[in-house]
């Protein structure tokens, strides 16, 4: 795989030898950290962003889109996205809280908003793939089938070509570009995700351009897991989010720890070890007005509205006491030689 960097007087040329997307023992965060990375500013936001290296990135697990991942986003005195774990290792299933050192997956240790691509089977062509056979993980690349099991995120499906990847740095962004073919499947993508951060306002924005380079159809989900720890606070009393439309989903979090209104959520305390504060926010309509998340800690003074402009096919909070995760959805469905394109803004506040 060849990897490019350019900046705007630089460009790098990296050759890696292909390793194996599981890491072979516990990793502590001080050594991911250590990771390739830029960091982007435009005066009032300083973001740093990791770069996908397949020997050396912060992630390379078979789950998230490896590029655009935000290791600490500040402004005005607060840091949005401080990694929420102290180890990654391969022998956690997803993660574990041990006395407030968390440990998560391989599969799992992402920091930032970043995406998912969930197909019909888990990911393209996985569903129709024998045993030794590959498919694609968008974001990732060509992975290989090991059995006959539902596809499963937590498993770290071993990577058989990771593709062309090529970053381009210029002034306050970064552009991902990720070229994958796989003529065994018949899928293959050429996928641009730019970051951005506006000129003198404290707004990111996240682009995406997905072309279908393959023979067949993708029909496919994405889905922003915006690993949201203010300030490290993870989800605690004082956290609330507000939605534009009212919450209509049966489903409620312990009482003890969240309460819900017509159409906000507030946290009470953080969730004990082991627990998690889970919600389908379901209750949205058809239009990109209602994929509008504003997440805001009272006690800090300081949170994210989150809009997008594509209708959301659904919408699903997670959290753990480490970190709170607002996850909204958009589908697509893209014919070979037709290309998608949708983009996120986020705009962070504090309290002046």
């Amino acid at each position: 795989m060849q990897i490019r960097i350019l900046t705007q007087s630089f460009i790098f040329g990296v050759s890696l030898s292909m390793s194996s997307i599981l890491m072979a023992q516990s990793t502590p965060l001080s050594e991911l950290e250590k990771s390739p990375s830029v960091t982007l500013t435009n005066g009032q936001i300083s973001a740093k962003i990791y770069l996908p290296d397949e020997d050396q990135g912060f992630y390379r697990g078979a789950r998230f889109d490896w590029a655009g991942m935000i290791g600490s986003l500040t402004y005005a005195g607060h840091d949005f996205y401080p990694p929420w774990f102290e180890a990654m290792s391969p022998d956690v299933h997803d993660l574990e809280n041990e006395g407030g050192f968390v440990t998560a997956s391989p599969q799992t240790a992402a920091v930032g908003p970043v995406e998912e691509f969930n197909a019909n089977g888990g990911a393209l062509g996985y569903a129709e793939a024998s045993p030794g056979d590959t498919f694609i993980k968008i974001g990732v690349g060509v992975l290989r089938k090991l059995d006959d099991s539902r596809y499963r995120f937590t498993v770290g499906y071993p990577l058989v070509d990771a593709g062309e990847r090529i970053n381009i740095v210029r002034g306050n962004q970064i552009e991902f570009l990720h070229r994958v073919q796989d003529a065994e499947s018949g899928y293959g993508y050429e996928y641009i995700k730019t970051l951005r951060l506006e000129p003198n306002q404290p707004v990111m924005v996240i682009e995406h351009a997905l072309l279908n380079t393959g023979s067949k159809q993708i029909d496919t989900e994405v889905y922003n897991h915006n690993f949201l720890n203010i300030d490290d606070s993870g989800s605690s009393a004082g956290l609330t989010l507000s939605v534009p439309y009212s919450l209509d989903s049966t489903e409620r979090p312990d009482p003890a720890l969240a309460t819900v209104e017509e159409n906000s959520l507030t946290y009470l305390g953080k969730p004990p070890a082991g627990e998690s504060v889970r919600m389908n926010l379901s209750g949205f309509g058809d239009s990109p007005k209602d994929f509008d998340f504003r997440t805001y800690h009272q006690d800090l003074g300081a949170g994210v509205r989150i809009t997008g402009d594509q209708p959301l096919s659904q919408a699903v909070l997670w959290s753990v006491a480490p970190v709170m995760s607002v996850e909204p959805f958009v589908a697509m469905s893209i014919a070979p030689g037709q290309s998608h394109n949708w983009s996120y803004r986020y705009e962070f506040e504090t309290k002046q």
